[in-house]
């Protein structure tokens, strides 16, 4: 290792780039589990070999560091919270600087090299100085290191780094981290939204927001002072409330840390002490001069990088049931828009503002409440900004010096149009719901306003959302009089033009506050895929059983498996945990005793399913790839009169026309179908109408109950089901396969039924429709309207077969959303034609201003209801 150090030290010496030197001599050294250092050289660890001084600065390389106690230690990521092979872990010590002093770095902009892009935060500590615990490549460390020395290192909300010291998480520290994030259940703690921050915590207690002792998972809530439930059970919809996402650990000891808090790292003592002289600023020294760089591993990442616990806070005004049930609506639509995997999201009670240290512990204070801010407590989310805290207002009083809050009634609780700018200058336009107060200069002098800005489309351009930077900490507000956290509902407008407004922009709505919560420093990416579940088999009617079970004991291998080009299915008679579930291999269980799913009753679709043959057999998962493939090995032999359908609660990598995705939410009713067709039969010979049977039928299955006929739901062509003609909330893919004389046709559908957001589905038409009229109908289940749908369908195709074209287009006008309509071919300056109707094939009629009728292919063109085109696919 001398020798090794020796060679480093000439090689600086004569000019070697820094950056090449950091990162050889990270390479070189990686194995014998030196320690690295980076930091001043007045507070260089005693006895280090210094490779590289400069500005006052050293990287130094001395004895190994080790952490086996992460005990003082508050964890971004506790499962898996496992060092990625070849990355190195370290920790970053820190402190706050105000005012002038603050982090200036000493080149242009374009060089500075910002913590949160070359590494993955793993854990952090509270005190002075402010550790994080980190990993990141070899690269990525070195980058950080040389950006260190050359003063060019940006951390976040005024901490300045000061030192970098790599270290070694013992296996047994990881072993036992691991242990507890695979027995969750009986470790999973209730998540603490306020512990105490300071050096020496209590070691045995984490508070609940109303106080209440440490509970495990699963125990009874208890009332709060306030009035609240100390803890939420974990309903459906509620992901994030009673998580671990983020707690302290109490391993043994915690004399490791407390020997790396409390003194200088200790390292080995090298022959020579001659101090290497300064080398010259060398900007364009970086990693790429070294030949077998890589690339960053983690560009890109959002990471939280303030070293708080992923916790959210809500504050909704005094304990009462409004305030309660405020909370709820509010956290629903935050839900919707972060990741509930990182994030814990609790109600703030006035009780716990003033009394707890809930500040030190939360990214995010979310202030929603219509009431008037008490002064006390407007003074404590003052110091939380003046700390670096970040604060989103939702309608509420709370302002800052330089804005106030006026009233303007005219605008109150009525649809305007708002334009939004967002972070990189791009606007959005949308409709909101008002409060009915605006943001306007006021006493306190004028403050510089962030870039996210948001005004009315009206002669005074009233500001309805402002974002304000606060403080040297990085502090900042982002505060709205716009409705956004309000879903539209007949609860929130009276009137069905301001409904559809409201409900056309909702998919808008959800982009305006993930770019508000991500300029907050939060994570909006898409959650995580959930775990694929096995299948079940499951029969729609008893007589069906003994004969699909004889079926597939001539057609599974001696294991038990059917292959097809796509994937295997394996026939159980149970499931166990330990059998693998991958997206080519899926275990199908045939216990019918054994299946159980809040999701899908398997009598309430038996009691809908009235038909001969289709959607007799169903393959059943909670979650699965797609169920366009799961019927792929079956289709060409399972007898026709055991008409198969493939149905899930949600899909992974559900499909769309071309290379669109699905997407399908809960609440959303997506199968797959097997349809067989003779060739020469009516219908056969006019393949192009399946996909448009298969809308009709999902409207008809609706619209045909009685006292439902007037929901407002239609087909578009060729394949889609709208509300109206303007929102779409269903659409239909067909694949379909020549086998002899016969196609057999796998036929997906997806459509929302009680998934609201982001878009519309069929319940909130009822909802219109029962306020409307003072009606009760009541909402759909997706077992039930799946069942009903396909009954339908079957009917539409025995009527097509009797009857052709003619038997089922009066039914299919009567719901489509084109009579009479004029769009334009090709693009907006395309000629403007008018829509006939279906020709004999089911390919769409127009007719030009010649009087010529031109049939338009729905495989080359689709068709754009926002703006009446009728446009070439893109390929």
């Amino acid at each position: 290792m001398l020798i090794t150090l020796c060679y480093l030290y000439l090689w600086a010496r004569w000019g070697r780039r820094p950056a090449a030197l950091v990162r050889a001599t990270v390479q070189r050294l990686r194995a014998s589990r030196c320690s690295f250092t980076f930091c001043g050289a007045a507070v260089q660890p005693r006895g280090a070999r210094v490779c590289l001084s400069r500005g006052g600065r050293v990287f130094c390389v001395g004895e190994s560091e080790s952490i086996d106690d992460l005990n003082k230690w508050a964890l971004f990521l506790v499962s898996p919270f496992i060092l990625e092979a070849e990355h190195i872990a370290f920790v970053t010590e820190s402190i706050w600087v105000q005012g002038e002093t603050l982090q200036r770095p000493s080149s242009s902009s374009e060089s500075i090299v910002k913590w949160s892009d070359c590494c993955l935060p793993l854990a952090c500590r509270p005190g002075d100085p402010y550790q994080l615990i980190a990993e990141a490549s070899v690269d990525n460390f070195s980058k950080l290191g040389v950006a260190f020395m050359e003063d060019r290192l940006q951390m976040a909300d005024g901490l300045v780094p000061q030192k970098i010291v790599s270290v070694h998480l013992q296996d047994s520290t990881l072993k036992a981290l691991k242990d507890q994030a695979s027995n969750k259940q009986a470790q999973i703690l209730q998540q603490n939204p306020e512990p105490s921050v300071e050096s020496k915590p209590e070691p045995d207690v984490m508070e609940h927001v109303g106080g209440d002792d440490l509970k495990v998972l699963g125990a009874q809530p208890t009332e709060g002072k306030d009035g609240t439930s100390g803890r939420e059970p974990a309903g459906e919809g509620d992901v994030g409330v009673g998580s671990i996402e983020h707690c302290h650990l109490h391993l043994s000891s915690c004399h490791e840390c407390l020997e790396l808090e409390n003194s200088t790292i200790e390292s080995v003592k090298f022959a020579s002490a001659e101090k290497i002289p300064d080398l010259p600023y060398d900007h364009n020294g970086t990693l790429e001069d070294v030949a077998d760089d890589i690339c960053l591993e983690r560009e890109g990442r959002k990471v939280n990088i303030t070293g708080r616990a992923p916790n959210i806070l809500f504050y909704t005004g005094s304990a009462s049931q409004e305030s309660l049930g405020r909370f709820q609506e509010v956290r629903s639509v935050l839900a919707d828009c972060v990741d509930t995997e990182s994030y814990t999201l609790y109600p703030l009670s006035r009780e716990s503002a003033l009394r707890d240290p809930w500040s030190d512990n939360c990214l995010l204070l979310v202030i929603a409440t219509r009431e008037a801010i008490p002064e006390d407590l407007s003074q404590k989310f003052m110091a939380y900004l003046s700390q670096g805290g970040k604060v989103l207002g939702l309608c509420s009083p709370f302002t800052l010096a330089g804005f106030q809050v006026t009233s303007k009634s005219v605008l109150r609780e009525t649809v305007q149009n708002l334009v939004f700018s967002k972070a990189d200058q791009t606007h959005v336009k949308l409709s909101v719901l008002s409060s009915g107060y605006v943001y306007e200069e006021g006493p306190g002098g004028q403050l510089s306003l962030g870039k996210l800005q948001g005004h009315l489309e009206n002669e005074d351009k009233d500001r309805l959302i402002v974002q304000v930077p606060f403080g040297p900490r990085g502090g900042e507000a982002v505060l709205c009089q716009a409705h956004l956290e309000l879903p539209p509902s007949s609860s929130v407008v009276q009137a069905q033009e301001d409904f559809d407004l409201l409900k056309s922009s909702n998919t808008r709505r959800y982009e305006v506050l993930r770019e508000i919560l991500t300029t907050l420093g939060l994570n909006c990416d898409l959650k995580r895929a959930p775990a694929l579940t096995p299948l079940y088999l499951l029969p729609a009617a008893e007589e069906i059983w003994d004969p699909l079970m004889q079926w597939l004991g001539k057609h599974v291998d001696p294991e038990g498996v059917i292959k097809s080009s796509k994937l295997s299915l394996k026939f159980l008679s149970s499931y166990t945990s330990n059998i693998e579930i991958t997206p080519s291999a899926l275990p199908v269980v045939t216990d019918v005793e054994s299946f159980l799913s809040e999701n899908f009753n398997l009598e309430i679709y038996r009691q809908n399913l009235q038909t001969k043959r289709l959607g007799k057999v169903i393959l059943f998962a909670e979650v699965t790839p797609t169920t366009m493939n799961l019927l792929d090995g079956l289709m060409f032999e399972i007898p026709q009169e055991m008409g198969l359908i493939a149905i899930a609660v949600r899909q992974t990598q559900g499909k769309g026309r071309g290379s669109n995705a699905w997407l399908s939410p809960m609440g959303c009713a997506v199968s797959t179908l097997l349809v067989s067709i003779p060739l020469r039969s009516q219908l056969g010979q006019r393949i192009p109408f399946v996909q448009h049977l298969m809308s009709l039928a999902v409207v008809e299955a609706v619209r045909s109950i009685p006292e439902y006929q007037d929901i407002n739901l239609r087909v578009k062509w060729p394949n889609d089901i709208y509300y109206s003609d303007f929102m779409k909330l269903g659409g239909v893919l067909v694949n379909s396969t020549l086998l002899g004389e016969t196609f057999y046709i796998l036929i997906g559908c997806g459509f929302n039924v009680s998934n609201s957001n982001p878009t519309i589905c069929i319940n909130d038409l009822v909802t219109e429709y029962n306020k409307q009229h003072r009606a009760e109908l009541k909402p759909f289940r997706t077992d039930d309207l799946i069942a009903r749908t396909v009954t339908v369908l079957e009917k539409l195709i025995d009527t097509f077969q009797d009857k052709g074209p003619n038997g089922i287009l009066p039914l299919y006008y009567k719901y489509w959303v084109h009579s009479g309509q004029r769009v334009r071919l090709g693009g907006l300056e395309g000629p403007e034609v008018w829509i006939v109707g279906l020709d004999d094939s089911g390919f769409l009629q127009v007719q030009q201003e010649d009087g010529e009728i031109v049939t338009v292919h729905p495989d080359g063109n689709s068709f754009d209801m926002l703006r009446n085109l009728i446009i070439p696919k893109q390929q």
